[in-house]
């Protein structure tokens, strides 16, 4: 569909840089690593509250950081687009916010307090003009996000209490395309072992079983097994994957340690079931302790499932009417480079959900940053998407 020019001109007078900037630095100036995001979301309650906005605080699951729901429906029946965002972030030391040439810098600035702070601005003008005409909006916020600390449990608790809409707007980092697809990840952690306590060489340790050969073998074997999957190429996700990060033994050079300790990741396809990589990892760990004589111990971590959009869903031709009308043009199909709640949404919840935020930059660092002219964009993309959806 087209959105009226005198739409676009509407929703983009109403918006307030000044106003969107304030809810960010003061979502910033809160911090929030992960588990511990009780008190941001007590903010964002507040402002949003101030906003004249009901909001409702569900635990979802984990009490110290209960979940911000926030509504604005018309009053005629439409679709629900939600706006969802995590409030907490990763475990680095806290950067205060700070504002210079028209960029917020600060924690979580751009991963991802300074979208969330554009969704908010966004249901603020649908309300204040009036342009939205039927349905509604529905902005969802939370803890446990970030791994490995969070395990994506509260969002995955709201879908799971039906606190959704038809269709999901996360403001997560990601500007330059329209993710259609994205890869599973999971985190591996395993330990291989041997009875007794570490040894010298000569004074029998090379007489034990060798738990940093055994390592060695487990690593080989999952880039063996890497190789293999190399071979399958999705046309626009790439390919499945196994990745060693971390590895980690020993004292000393000439003793023989008791543990081998592995760090990775294995990142799978849409239509892989997730349930069956979990077993072949496993499968592996077991045939190189049996052949070794060691003790292998695994951990097999599920960050989030691998999801495909379906390209004929609604919120696609909402989204590319919202964005055309703010920039001009359509973004390109692409590959969701990372995994986020979008990919919950997807395969737990069964719903379209679409990744676009700001063009921000040092997400995972100590050196977050997001123009304000990205935030107010992003902003205007969610309300026109809004009333081209509901």
């Amino acid at each position: 569909m087209t959105i009226p020019d005198s739409v676009v001109k509407t929703l983009r007078g109403a918006i307030r840089p000044d106003r969107l900037l304030d809810t960010a630095r003061g979502l910033v100036a809160v911090p929030s690593p992960t588990r511990s995001a009780g008190a941001v979301a007590d903010r964002l309650a507040e402002i949003l509250t101030a906003d004249g906005f009901a909001v409702s605080r569900p635990p979802a699951g984990w009490p110290q950081a209960p979940a911000v729901v926030a509504r604005f429906a018309t009053q005629k029946p439409g679709r629900t687009l939600q706006f969802d965002g995590h409030l907490d972030t990763v475990h680095l030391p806290f950067v205060p916010p700070r504002v210079a040439d028209g960029v917020l810098y600060g924690s979580g600035a751009a991963d991802m307090k300074g979208g969330i702070a554009a969704a908010c601005e966004a249901m603020r003008v649908l309300r204040e003009t009036g342009v939205l005409q039927t349905g509604g909006v529905l902005l969802t916020a939370h803890d446990l996000h970030e791994c490995p600390w969070g395990d994506g449990s509260q969002v995955d608790r709201l879908m799971d209490d039906g606190v959704v809409g038809d269709a999901v707007l996360l403001p997560e980092y990601l500007s330059d395309c329209l993710p259609v697809v994205g890869r599973g990840l999971a985190v591996i952690e395993a330990r291989v072992g041997r009875d007794g306590v570490p040894v010298h060489e000569v004074l029998g340790g090379i007489d034990q079983p060798n738990v940093i050969a055994a390592g060695a073998e487990l690593v080989r074997r999952f880039a063996e097994r890497d190789r293999e999957l190399a071979r399958t190429i999705h046309p626009v996700a790439g390919r499945a994957s196994y990745f060693v990060g971390r590895v980690s033994a020993g004292e000393i050079y000439n003793q023989s340690p008791t543990e081998f300790q592995l760090a990775g990741t294995r990142r799978w396809l849409p239509g892989t079931s997730r349930v069956e990589v979990e077993r072949e990892c496993f499968d592996m760990l077991a045939r190189v302790a049996s052949q070794t004589g060691t003790r292998i111990e695994g951990v097999f971590t599920v960050a989030r499932d691998a999801f495909q959009l379906d390209d004929r869903h609604a919120i696609v031709e909402a989204f590319h009417s919202g964005y055309e009308a703010v920039t001009g043009r359509r973004l390109p199909a692409g590959a969701k480079p990372f995994v986020d709640d979008g990919n919950s949404f997807a395969s737990r919840g069964g719903l379209a959900a679409i990744s676009h935020g700001p063009a921000a930059h040092g997400a995972h660092t100590l050196n977050e940053s997001v123009a304000v002219d990205e935030l107010t964009r992003v902003a205007l993309v969610y309300a026109l998407t809004a009333v081209a959806f509901c």
